[in-house]
């Protein structure tokens, strides 16, 4: 392996959950989840490893950190209950992979991040903006909300459908491919709301015109300040849900300011590959020691 010190600094910041929970589908078709001998259901962390190791090979970092919820109350369950309320339990068999994900994460070398009433969104956004001052960024996730952070020194990397498909959003691909601004990802979520983390943004607000507007008036400051111009029907929804509108942007707007410290010194990306064969023997992963050399 290079000697990661010899190269230009690239931190690898992955959404830990994104990994295991894809991790985990991806290896249960068929109703088969992957088991050790003694009956420890490894499938998501199986899942994860490949995910991870592909992502350490395509984008060469020479820092890694892997960033995890800490349970499902945080700040935005304190200010809106239905935040999230309407996801499912975790299947049985994913719930030891939990903490046995960390154990595999530490035998890499890597640290794990996790702030309790925070979500591995708001570590991941805080200390990508900490290491963009001496490193280029790369974000690993599945999650759209995440473009909120790209810059010219982060680049969010978004998981797609197969192992080693990969969307590679800079502000200049954003900008292509949505004609958005990292900010407006906000400013759209706060009109048109999100089914999958159960916030409503304006009732009766979808997609189409949410984007609509956010093109047109730049963000819902402008739209606000230009409501007289706005047709009827969509007047009144904004203004029948004005405070759900402020509430919904907030609630999407990850957080940067997290009291989470890390030292760049600790996050170099060296393998120690006695220890993870170990781990990899241990969690009967013999397919997967190939991969690291």
């Amino acid at each position: 392996m290079e000697q990661a010190q010899e190269r230009q600094p690239r931190a690898l910041l992955v959404d830990g959950m994104a990994l295991l929970f894809r991790g985990f589908f991806a290896n249960s078709y068929g109703g088969y989840i992957r088991k050790t001998n003694a009956g420890l259901p490894t499938n998501a962390v199986y899942g994860f490893v490949k995910y991870l190791l592909d992502a350490c090979k395509a984008f060469q970092p020479t820092h890694v950190v892997c960033c995890w919820d800490m349970g499902s109350t945080t700040f935005r369950t304190g200010q809106y209950a239905g935040y999230k309320a309407n996801r499912p339990e975790a299947p049985n068999e994913l719930i030891p992979q939990f903490e046995l994900v960390k154990d595999v994460v530490e035998s890499f070398g890597i640290p794990n991040v996790g702030v309790a009433g925070f979500e591995a969104d708001d570590c991941l956004g805080t200390l990508a903006k900490v290491y963009r001052e001496h490193a280029e960024v790369f974000i690993l996730t599945g999650d759209h909300d995440m473009l909120q952070l790209v810059d010219d020194r982060i680049t969010v990397v978004i998981m797609k459908k197969g192992q080693g498909n990969y969307a590679v959003y800079t502000p200049q691909f954003l900008l292509e491919e949505r004609q958005l601004s990292p900010a407006q990802i906000v400013d759209l979520k706060g009109l048109m709301g999100d089914t999958s983390d159960n916030y409503p943004g304006v009732r009766g607000i979808g997609e189409k015109t949410a984007l609509k507007l956010v093109l047109e008036y730049g963000s819902i400051d402008g739209i606000l300040a230009n409501l007289e111009n706005l047709s009827k029907s969509v007047r009144a929804k904004i203004e029948a849900d004005l405070e759900m509108l402020h509430m919904s942007r907030d609630l999407a707007t990850i957080r940067c300011d997290v009291p989470v410290e890390l030292e760049w010194e600790r996050c170099l990306w060296v393998m120690d590959r006695a220890s993870v064969a170990n781990k990899f023997e241990e969690l009967e992963f013999g397919s997967l020691m190939k991969l690291i050399g």
